[in-house]
């Protein structure tokens, strides 16, 4: 059973859409979420890519995919959460045996014996006057504070392919810095695909120090547009 320390107050809050990009509302401050800004300051290649699939598939055939892997998700997620609150949650529905069982191959190879001690699940946290998010886990992992995240995938990905998974641990980890004066300089992603493929994805050193970098330009970029389409 995994160690739930409630060392950290996190704050509630509220999601709302604000001109088409969602919020969190956490005290007075309206902030945009890092998933906004990530997709607000997405390159014209990655733009170019995802319509071309769009083209390619159809836009009726796009939007079912999109819609049944955020909803295998989002089932995947919860199992997760239930496990490591050990408040297990079973759904026998067939997407739900389908997310059960890739939430499994996590637990087996991602979360067993690996994550020490759990100090907040779904944490809202926030950068004040610039952007919120909430995590999937934050704690102690392999001995090593660290910020969690779980995704699911249809395919097996490449590293190269999902640096914008890599900027939102570097956001989670910095704004839980700037809040609770932790050292958080190591994310990892735990991955599993819909055919049962584990992958992991580590971020530290000099390369979580990277995308923090890389993260703070895409914060100066959404608020650069946001004062451009403001005037």
């Amino acid at each position: 059973m995994i160690k739930i320390n409630k060392k950290f107050y996190y704050p509630s809050s509220t999601r709302k859409i604000i001109d088409g990009k969602r919020h969190y509302l956490v005290g007075e401050e309206k902030l945009p979420s890092v998933t906004s800004i990530l997709s607000a300051c997405q390159s014209e290649e990655k733009r170019a890519s995802l319509e071309a699939w769009k083209n390619r598939v159809g836009e009726k055939e796009a939007t079912r995919i999109k819609d049944n892997a955020a909803s295998r998700g989002t089932l995947m997620h919860t199992i997760l959460e239930g496990y490591m609150l050990d408040k297990p949650i079973v759904n026998l529905t067939p997407e739900g045996v389908l997310a059960g069982k890739m939430a499994q191959q996590i637990v087996d190879q991602g979360l067993k014996d690996k994550l020490e001690e759990l100090w907040a699940s779904e944490a809202v946290v926030f950068y004040p006057d610039m952007y919120a998010g909430a995590t999937d886990g934050v704690g102690i992992y392999e001995g090593k504070e660290a910020i969690i995240d779980f995704k699911q995938t249809n395919k097996p990905k490449r590293k190269e392919w999902i640096e914008d998974y890599f900027l939102q641990l570097a956001a989670y980890a910095i704004a839980h810095n700037q809040i609770y004066q932790t050292n958080i300089n190591f994310g990892i992603i735990l991955m599993c695909s819909k055919d049962n493929y584990y992958q992991e994805f580590r971020v530290e050193g000099e390369e979580f120090k990277h995308y923090a970098n890389e993260w703070w330009k895409k914060v100066d970029q959404y608020y650069k547009q946001k004062v451009d389409k403001d005037k």
